[in-house]
């Protein structure tokens, strides 16, 4: 007892201590409910003496983060800036151009089959002298035939000039038909020339044919497989043989009675398209030559 009552005060005051700090430590870390604690104290909680963390598995490491990307940094393709839309777009290839990089020579396409060769530019029998639909080669400079089944009309829109006349009829009235006089127009014009629309790759035989449909003007027509054409038998209820054994229609284009079938005359812008009634076989209007006559 005399130990104590003279040490009390020396065990007593250091244990005192010793509770004040330890209550300070556990009251001093702690957070008050609901509050969340700043940055900066959760970095400084960390005792010193604590082992550094062991580096994670590639696999387990947390990837870095990456800034986000501003908005204005996307590059802008739907509206160029001043300068590049003031540069020239790059000229595309032309279809012209494009078809003179592919097309190949005329007469250098094929092969010639056996008994046929490359005359002006068509293929035609070496015996005959005609290709397989009968036309003989085609004078210099005027254009070849172009069989319809080959050609796929387009949109490209142009113009050209039609007309029908049957004014040689009025010269040859004696050998006309008697049923069929009182049809030839007194100035021999069925159709008086007239500017036409028409579309890429269409012949002669298509804007007649269109023509008199619009017009409401009688044509008629048969196919004839072996010269690949429609042959035209008559227009304006006038046929072949009305006015005669030598008589019937023909056409040219350009002033040029072309020798083969007006299907198979494919039309260019400006062309010149004229349907006559002829009752000399051709020479009453120019175009004896047509036949194959001398």
């Amino acid at each position: 007892m005399e130990f104590w009552k003279k040490n009390k005060w020396k065990i007593i005051i250091p244990v005192l201590i010793v509770l004040v700090l330890a209550a300070a430590f556990v009251l001093g870390d702690r957070t008050p409910a609901g509050e969340k604690p700043d940055a900066g104290t959760m970095q400084t909680q960390q005792p010193e003496t604590a082992a550094p963390a062991e580096p994670l598995p590639d696999s387990l490491d947390p990837e870095p983060e990456t800034p986000a990307e501003p908005a204005q940094s996307e590059p802008d393709t739907a509206e160029p800036s001043e300068e590049e839309s003031s540069k020239p777009d790059a000229p595309e290839p032309s279809e012209e151009a494009s078809a003179e990089t592919t097309d190949t020579p005329d007469g250098a396409q094929e092969d010639a089959p056996e008994g046929y060769e490359w005359r002006d530019g068509m293929l035609v029998n070496v015996e005959t002298g005609k290709d397989k639909y009968q036309t003989d080669p085609v004078p210099e400079g005027k254009p070849l035939p172009v069989e319809p089944e080959d050609v796929t009309v387009g949109d490209g829109e142009y113009t050209c000039t039609l007309s029908i006349s049957c004014a040689t009829i009025l010269d040859n009235l004696e050998l006309c038909d008697p049923e069929k006089v009182e049809l030839v127009p007194e100035d021999g014009w069925i159709l008086e020339p007239m500017t036409i629309t028409f579309y890429e790759g269409e012949s002669v035989f298509n804007v007649l044919q269109r023509t008199c449909k619009q017009q409401k003007i009688h044509m008629e027509f048969t196919n004839t497989p072996v010269y690949n054409s429609a042959y035209i038998e008559g227009i304006g209820n006038l046929y072949e043989f009305d006015v005669g054994n030598l008589s019937g229609w023909m056409y040219k284009v350009n002033d040029w009675f072309p020798n083969y079938g007006c299907s198979r005359y494919q039309l260019k812008d400006g062309d010149v398209i004229e349907w006559v009634y002829t009752c000399d076989l051709g020479y009453d209007v120019g175009g004896g030559y047509a036949t194959g006559s001398e």
